[in-house]
């Protein structure tokens, strides 16, 4: 008997190991053919693996403009720290809604904040590609500069904050000299989040893109429909180098655990 529950036992753990082997094969195995895609030297979409290797996909990639900018990401993190600032510091009627408002757009789904944006900014005469795109992607990353920047304030004492008043700091030193500095992992956190979430959206960003303003992933959907080719593989592979280049510098300036999730002080 014990031996026959040994054999379940190792047959269980042979197949638990099977599970993992086949779930990363099939999360690597894409990313492995694109990035050896990305370096096919034939000017068409031929069989894999390539048979030449070059750069011409990237070069063909950085010789567009697409939209990439970090402006969301700044005007969203001031607004949604300023934002969470107020809502943790203050008592006021209506408190619970505004905040419930302010993070709304975290529940209601993309394509509707997208389509609601599109009748809006009709109905104000605003047609201009930039501004839209500019004004929704505040709208869609506000909610996580928000959340974060109150993870972040939560647990700090107020008194820490008015002994430095004592001491002869005003309400602005006192800010940055106690506050920012105890909940600055909430905030970069949130400008984190805001940046990634602003650079991978496509359904917001789908109707308010104008023919000479758009986002990355957009242009990226376009080129798949219309003119199919391996240069969204270069872009593919940016955007992973990208991603590893801004995790090891928020793990050298902060560390990854304090980011994920130790972003609240406890005093």
């Amino acid at each position: 008997m014990n031996a026959l529950n040994r054999q379940i036992d190792n047959l269980g753990l042979w197949l638990v190991w099977l599970i993992i082997a086949v779930t990363l094969v099939f999360l690597i195995a894409p990313i492995v053919v694109s990035i050896l895609m990305s370096f096919d030297a034939r000017s068409y979409l031929g069989r894999f693996p390539p048979t030449e290797f070059s750069f011409h996909w990237y070069e063909r990639f950085f010789s567009d403009t697409y939209y990439l900018n970090g402006l969301t990401a700044a005007v969203s993190t001031f607004a949604g720290v300023s934002a969470a600032i107020v809502l943790d510091r203050y008592d006021f009627p209506g408190k619970q809604a505004i905040e419930t408002v302010f993070l709304s757009p975290l529940v209601i789904p993309a394509v509707v904040v997208g389509f609601a944006l599109l009748l809006f900014f009709a109905l104000i005469g605003v047609f201009q590609g930039y501004p839209r795109l500019l004004a929704g992607h505040i709208i869609i990353t506000f909610p996580y500069t928000v959340r974060t920047t109150l993870a972040g304030l939560t647990g700090i004492r107020r008194n820490l904050t008015e002994a430095a008043m004592t001491l002869g700091a005003n309400e602005w030193q006192a800010f940055w000299d106690v506050t920012f500095p105890l909940a600055r992992t909430g905030m970069i956190a949130g400008a984190v989040f805001a940046f990634a979430f602003s650079m991978d959206d496509v359904a917001v960003s789908l109707f308010l893109t104008s023919p000479d303003t758009y986002t990355l992933p957009v242009a990226m959907v376009s080129m798949m429909r219309t003119n199919f080719d391996l240069t969204i593989a270069a872009a593919s592979v940016i955007l992973m180098l990208f991603t590893i280049v801004l995790i090891v510098v928020l793990d050298w300036i902060i560390g990854l655990e304090r980011v994920i999730g130790g972003g609240v002080y406890r005093s």
